[in-house]
């Protein structure tokens, strides 16, 4: 069954901001929960051969889970492909809008994202073998947070500093609407706003073009 991802980012720059919308969480639901807390680096990939990556991982992958990435490649035509290590866990992640923006950077999107028995190196290795090349290497550290129904991480991103994304996964796309409406009144009870996405392609932009300056640091930019 495929999964929909409904994403809306919120760039909160510096810490204080990232502390401040956390104890307006806090105070808000009593039921908040801290569900994880990880270190990533994400590999972003161009180009490529969908049908090659599929032949290049299908030994990797149980039957489920081939069978949902070949769902999402019959039905996609945009495709965001991506690696992951996830502190000890690497993750192959696909994504294809379901919206009006891009399969990197948009607020509806099909997910893929399963662990996969290979180092880092190993599965970049593959996509490679597919044809991709590097778009760009990133890293940040993330804190997961359940809050009234929805997944809120608190990240600080090389690049971006300290940024919030709104989460909400579903199976039924009917839904869409129903979750993107639930996140923008949570949005609104917490006075964040919502990063535009003209902005945030080109923060995406100057750090694909500059991202080993980045990667892997605490250096930040300011992109208006």
């Amino acid at each position: 069954m495929n999964t929909f991802e409904i994403e809306v980012k919120s760039l909160l720059g510096e810490e204080s901001k990232a502390k401040e919308l956390l104890e307006k969480m806090t105070a808000n639901d009593p039921n908040l929960t801290k569900s994880g807390s990880n270190r990533q680096l994400n590999h972003y990939f161009e180009g490529g051969d969908m049908e090659k990556l599929v032949s290049n991982v299908s030994s990797h992958l149980s039957p489920d889970q081939l069978q949902k990435l070949q769902q999402i490649i019959e039905k996609g035509t945009n495709f965001s492909v991506r690696t992951r290590q996830k502190n000890e866990e690497v993750l192959l992640v696909v994504k294809a809008s379901v919206d009006e923006g891009t399969s990197a950077n948009t607020v509806s999107r099909l997910e893929f994202e399963e662990k996969i028995d290979l180092t880092l190196d190993a599965l970049d290795h593959l996509l490679e073998e597919a044809d991709f090349k590097y778009q760009a290497k990133w890293s940040r550290e993330r804190d997961e947070y359940q809050y009234k129904g929805l997944t809120i991480c608190l990240d600080k991103n090389a690049g971006y500093g300290y940024l919030a994304e709104f989460e909400k996964v579903i199976t039924d796309e009917a839904a869409l609407a129903v979750a993107r409406a639930e996140i923008d009144t949570v949005m609104k009870e917490l006075g964040v706003d919502e990063l535009p996405q003209d902005r945030l392609e080109r923060m995406f932009s100057h750090y694909n073009q500059n991202w080993p300056d980045y990667y892997g640091t605490d250096k930040v930019f300011v992109i208006e």
